[in-house]
């Protein structure tokens, strides 16, 4: 049997196989509304086969998208749009899962395919909410910082947003604690410049993203899993270490998350990532063994063979798949095919796959 179509359970969820596709942002969205996009995006990865389809990165508050065209769920008209996206998923085997974020710093952008730049408020942007009041690169509107009131406020934020992930048929939801956006924000000394108690030492740092994790698990059932998405380092020198990742996960886990989706980077504009074929499965094999924490590994994992070794050699419990998903919605199929299982297919294209 191979390891990559074996089932996975977490909690009371079972995952069919091990392959988990990756939110990936599609700036398809208005008023944070999700769209008939987002049902064929999202449902054809079901169909496609995959165990998890995790849907975009979701901010919790208008002022938490990347840009005004991301995917809300700060209201419950976002609840009724997601309801048949979910439903479409469970009913074609795989689980649906939500990405809950903030973008923080990195908020009010344009969409990657035009310039990727701020917006102003003439050009349907916002000023960005952020730890301290230092930009991501130049050239970016100088972040507002958030107050004592303010983190209690987005807290909350984060807490409703689970609650309302429940009501719109989600089975997982992970937190996005990665990639520059605003938990991260937290998490990093090179962004991180406060002078109170959520900024400076490690443990102060740790505060806040502890914070919201706590919140959201004690809203989110017991019997659902919650995952983190987090960047293990920093890729920039003082940065965000593995070691602190290490110390942050243990703490993760008393809290009740249940799975890291091992990712890195994307702090500031700076950085030199080391783009290969598996670059960030260590951080996967790293956290697994030194927190006892199931993990996901992300990152240039294009490959029946390479996902397949990853995890017989227990570097990780699941593999979190992207762009090779875009290129290929069924690559669960054709996975399955090359390793020699045999996977179900769609009646509907049954006659495909003999």
């Amino acid at each position: 049997m191979s390891k990559l179509f074996t089932p996975l359970t977490i909690r009371s969820v079972t995952f069919r196989n091990r392959i988990f596709v990756s939110p990936m942002c599609q700036y398809s969205s208005r008023d944070g509304m999700a769209t008939d996009w987002h049902m064929v995006h999202l449902g054809s990865r079901a169909v496609g086969g995959a165990g998890l389809v995790m849907a975009e990165a979701t901010a919790v508050s208008p002022e938490g998208r990347i840009s005004p065209d991301d995917s809300g769920i700060w209201n419950d008209d976002h609840v009724a749009a997601f309801r048949p996206i979910t439903g479409f998923i469970r009913e074609n085997g795989a689980v649906p899962g939500i990405q809950l974020a903030h973008a923080g710093r990195k908020a009010s952008c344009d969409l990657p395919w035009r310039s990727g730049e701020p917006l102003g408020p003439d050009a349907r942007g916002w000023q960005p909410l952020a730890p301290s009041p230092e930009p991501f690169a130049p050239g970016h509107p100088l972040p507002r910082e958030l107050s004592r009131a303010d983190l209690d406020m987005v807290e909350d934020q984060f807490r409703v947003a689970a609650q309302r992930a429940l009501a719109a048929g989600f089975q997982v939801v992970e937190i996005h604690m990665a990639h520059g956006y605003l938990l991260h924000e937290f998490l990093s000394p090179l962004s991180n410049l406060r002078q109170d108690d959520y900024g400076g030492s490690l443990e102060n740092r740790l505060r806040f993203p502890l914070r919201v994790a706590r919140a959201v698990r004690e809203v989110w059932p017991r019997e659902l899993p919650l995952f983190v998405r987090l960047s293990c380092v920093d890729w920039a020198e003082n940065g965000w270490s593995l070691d602190q990742s290490l110390q942050l996960c243990c703490l993760l886990k008393d809290l009740g998350v249940d799975l890291i989706d091992c990712s890195s980077g994307f702090i500031t504009s700076g950085e030199r990532v080391p783009f290969a074929p598996g670059f960030q499965v260590p951080f996967a094999a790293a956290i697994r063994a030194g927190a006892a924490l199931p993990t996901g590994a992300v990152g240039v994992i294009t490959d029946p063979a390479q996902a397949e070794q990853i995890l017989v050699t227990e570097q990780a419990d699941a593999v979190f798949l992207a762009r090779e998903m875009l290129r290929d919605p069924y690559w669960p199929l054709r996975a399955a095919r090359d390793l020699g299982v045999e996977a179900a297919w769609p009646d509907q294209y049954l006659r495909a796959g003999k």
